[in-house]
């Protein structure tokens, strides 16, 4: 089970009133709020001086991190850029769940940090899964070690499907040009390449591309390992099949069995921990240790969270 004070919760007990002061703060406090990160997996920032995102850019900026910035991601999410670093964190509609899973794990190129800050909350649901991957590995490994063993040994392809122009009605509806952010198909093939993906050119004009073997348990700096992938999302969130081809197998292409992925969704949820969002909240993720996702929402009241990520 997860920690009961996971996330790590700091408020705003010096009473930051402006911005200013709190860059400050942060940049005073950012050594000892990066290793309490690299400890916990998951800081929230509550009651801090935060409306707009311009506030959560300069925020962000203040731990000095090098930024990952959203065209230069091969992130397959349809986002907004708000400011060169804050973006939209997710354009599907409300009523899609977005299944737990590490940022852009599913490609060879991904960030280490995720800064998420909550500039207007719904009025019901919308809540940010938070999952610690090392806890659920360590708890996979200890109790199915035959079925843990091929993940490590093998790791994984993922298979994605990019439109050929950008469907926001998807949690992964970025289009191949954006993604690859080329302006044709043989550009977009010279890029498939160098990133080491096979593809296949579908009759509409989509792009179905697949990884090479990508591993699924990361080593972690404390000596710990943690399950660093996109399965649950895409066991639970995406087509099985496309074009007759699985979307996820093991790294030598053989099917990953049904009863393992069963068995990691439900473990998941034992050491799920639901962010409820409130206006001006920052959560700060370590990306390698912590699995996310966002929970359907309604009401009147949009709900908007936006995402700066850093290397």
């Amino acid at each position: 089970m997860t920690d009961m004070n996971f996330p790590t919760v700091i408020t705003n007990t010096d009473q930051i009133t402006n911005v200013a002061a709190l860059e400050h703060w942060v940049t005073n406090q950012k050594a000892s709020l990066t290793a309490q990160l690299e400890s916990t997996g998951a800081i929230l920032f509550r009651g801090f001086p935060i409306r707009s995102a311009e506030d959560f850019d300069r925020f962000a900026l203040a731990f000095g991190f090098e930024h990952f910035t959203y065209d230069e991601s091969l992130s397959n999410a349809v986002r907004i850029n708000l400011t060169p670093r804050v973006f939209t964190a997710n354009e599907a509609p409300p009523s899609v769940e977005i299944f737990l899973h590490h940022e852009m794990a599913q490609t060879p190129i991904y960030p280490h940090r995720l800064f998420f800050c909550c500039l207007s909350s719904a009025n019901e649901g919308g809540a940010t899964p938070l999952c610690r991957s090392d806890l659920l590995w360590q708890d996979f490994k200890s109790n199915h070690p035959d079925r843990a063993e091929p993940f490590e040994k093998l790791g994984l392809k993922y298979t994605t499907h990019m439109p050929g122009t950008d469907d926001s009605a998807s949690g992964q509806g970025r289009s191949w040009r954006s993604t690859l952010s080329v302006g044709d198909k043989i550009e977009a093939e010279d890029r498939l390449r160098e990133l080491g993906y096979t593809w296949e050119w579908c009759d509409d004009g989509s792009l179905l591309a697949t990884t090479k073997a990508l591993a699924a348990v990361r080593e972690l700096m404390d000596g710990s390992q943690s399950f660093f992938n996109q399965v649950i999302a895409a066991h639970r969130g995406w087509k099985r099949h496309i074009n007759s081809r699985s979307v996820l197998t093991f790294g030598d292409d053989s099917e990953i069995p049904d009863e393992s992925l069963n068995l990691l969704a439900d473990i998941s949820s034992r050491h799920t921990v639901p962010l409820d969002w409130q206006d001006g909240d920052i959560a700060l993720i370590d990306n390698y240790r912590v699995m996310h996702g966002r929970y359907p929402y309604r009401g009147d009241r949009k709900r908007q969270v936006v995402v700066c990520l850093a290397r």
